[in-house]
């Protein structure tokens, strides 16, 4: 039976971009399937009162050139820097919160991530929603009505408190078995590792 991974991630997060784009290869190669998990890091951030880089110029610019040469590792196109972080952060992930329920979430996500970080078209602002939904083969105003009602709010926060229950500190994260977290693209392949038996 293919293995199933739960991938946590938030429309947002940087280093989650080499996720996005990996994850369809990474299926193909490996033999393992990933269900999409949006929440929100932030607010799991801001309660450990970890705000990564504001006020960290030297940490800053280290996160945009490594982001740069992982996604050149990857041959990935890449723009950076790019506007961070996201004004419209919440909803960005609230629409992904409809598509985890309707089946397009992988679609969104990917273009949304492509815009955000290839041409420089913030990731939740309404450019960006309409061609990423679009992508999907959504109508964006239908869309946005759901992901601004309040039991999609509530859904939101559910995930996030999903996430928070299982320990879930960063984006991209990766729990397998049910409760055995990897956090951090670079641990992708740690996931699959353990995920296939090799449980050292």
């Amino acid at each position: 039976m293919m293995k199933r991974i739960d991938f946590w991630f938030s429309i947002g997060s940087t280093y989650t971009y080499l996720t996005v784009m990996r994850l369809r290869g990474i299926e193909q190669q490996f033999g393992v399937r990933f269900n999409w998990r949006p929440f929100s890091v932030r607010a799991l951030m801001l309660e450990m009162n970890n705000v990564p880089f504001k006020g960290k110029p030297a940490k800053e610019k280290y996160m945009w050139r490594d982001l740069q040469r992982r996604a050149a590792r990857y041959q990935l196109p890449a723009r950076f820097p790019v506007s961070y972080p996201l004004e419209n952060f919440d909803r960005a992930n609230r629409v992904a919160i409809i598509g985890e329920q309707e089946g397009w979430c992988e679609d969104y996500v990917r273009a949304a991530y492509a815009l955000w970080i290839q041409e420089g078209v913030p990731a939740g602002d309404e450019d960006n929603l309409v061609q990423s939904l679009e992508v999907a083969g959504q109508d964006a105003e239908r869309v946005m009505v759901l992901a601004n009602a309040d039991d999609n709010r509530e859904a939101y926060e559910e995930a996030t408190n999903e996430a928070r229950s299982l320990g879930i500190f960063g984006a991209p994260s990766f729990i397998v078995d049910g409760d055995e977290l990897f956090w951090g693209d670079d641990r992708l392949e740690d996931a699959i590792d353990f995920a296939k038996g090799n449980k050292d």
